[in-house]
């Protein structure tokens, strides 16, 4: 019957074991085979991930309303035709602002209340709400944003809350277990999903400009620039609300916060990306400290080597960046390095292109020291360069 699921009781059948007359119970039924128990992850991760609400206050919208109302000043709307009709919908008068609404997760971060989540769960609120495990509800202010890397730090008035163990992002490999924790959609709070770790280092170029880091000039000060990405890829379910959860290895150690999925239809289609936390960790403790990431520059313009380039050089290598120019009183130019200079690492790390030397870069901050590995004229050298601020 549909309805109904039958029960084979395991028999148990005594053997006799005719060495020593021992006999023993064995089963005629075979264990099933079963998955990874991460209860206990899941039962740590729950306790530290929160839901957060967030909106633009009223102030705020009244606000961006009276900025819309500048910017589409209509000379006629005061006649009595335009005060009697309603005529926005139309396209006539000032249009409505219509206010932002958002909700997703969050991750306790400290015992003291701090809050970490991303930028893009945020970013356009005043009015942010952060309720936890148990229900408590606690109006939150923002910290401090990194919107090149999406996260986001809140801070609540409470003590003694959980936390969870850091984990250490680059040691994780391919194929571990990992748990993702958070509130899809909104409603479905304090839900768990599970899957592997499937890939690491992942750029989606979720946001591509022409700003250059390497370069001071009046653009690039308007810029945030490109997304900083380098993603921990997951086959656990993320749906839009986990934004901002946890993402936990399988002791229920925090191995990422989750930020994005690869979707075509805007629901999960497969495959999840979180922030690793050894990234998350640097970032933070800057928002915590300084309310945002102070990040320098070199002040140089590169390309990837190719053959020409390498024929040019008579370079034996095949990986690097060439430096073409530098900019006057730059932080590279500053520190001794030239034009065709080939970079080959940075800090004992091997820089193979253009993208990789991004991400290093724009995860150091002002006052930090790159000690840059190059080849120049055929000698290898490592020159450090202090970073300095971008003017």
């Amino acid at each position: 019957m549909g309805g109904l699921k039958y029960w084979n009781e395991p028999k148990l059948q005594t053997v006799a074991n005719t060495e020593n007359g021992l006999a023993v119970a064995v089963s005629e039924n075979t264990s099933p085979v079963t998955g990874p128990d991460f209860s206990l992850s899941a039962e740590k991760a729950l306790k530290v991930v929160v839901q957060i609400n967030a909106q633009e206050s009223d102030q705020l919208v009244k606000q961006k309303q009276e900025e819309l109302s500048k910017k589409y000043s209509n000379p006629f709307s005061d006649h009595p035709f335009f005060r009697e009709f309603d005529m926005r919908g139309f396209g006539f008068g000032t249009p409505y602002y219509n206010q932002k609404k958002g909700s997703g997760s969050g991750v306790i971060y400290s015992q003291d209340g701090y809050i970490v989540t991303n930028n893009h769960v945020v970013e356009f609120a005043d009015d942010i709400e952060v309720i936890l495990e148990g229900g408590k509800k606690y109006k939150a202010k923002k910290v401090g944003t990194d919107p090149r890397t999406d996260l986001a730090v809140l801070k609540i008035e409470a003590t003694d809350l959980p936390t969870l163990e850091l984990a250490n992002s680059d040691i994780l490999k391919v194929g571990e277990w990992v748990l993702a924790v958070g509130n899809p959609f909104g409603y479905l709070t304090s839900t768990v999903t599970a899957g592997i770790i499937s890939a690491k280092g992942r750029n989606l170029d979720i946001e591509s400009n022409e700003y250059d880091p390497f370069n001071f000039d009046d653009q690039n000060d308007k810029k945030e620039g490109p997304k900083i990405e380098e993603f921990i890829q997951t086959d656990a379910a993320v749906n839009p609300g986990n934004s901002g959860g946890a993402l936990v290895d399988a002791t229920g150690k925090l191995v990422g916060i989750n930020s994005a999925i690869a979707t075509k239809t805007g629901y999960y289609s497969g495959y999840s990306f979180a922030i690793p936390s050894n990234l998350v960790v640097k970032i933070v403790k800057e928002l915590i400290s300084n309310g945002n990431f102070e990040r320098g520059r070199l002040g140089i313009a590169v390309s990837n080597l190719d053959e020409e380039k390498i024929k040019e050089l008579k370079l034996s290598i095949e990986h690097g960046v060439v430096v073409e120019s530098l900019e006057e009183n730059s932080s590279a130019k500053f520190a001794g390095i030239q034009p065709n200079d080939v970079i080959t690492g940075i800090n004992g790390k091997a820089i193979n292109n253009y993208d990789e030397l991004l991400k290093v870069v724009g995860l150091t901050k002002v006052g930090e020291t790159l000690n840059i590995s190059i080849i120049r004229d055929g000698e290898t050298k490592t020159i450090p360069v202090r970073i300095r601020k971008g003017i």
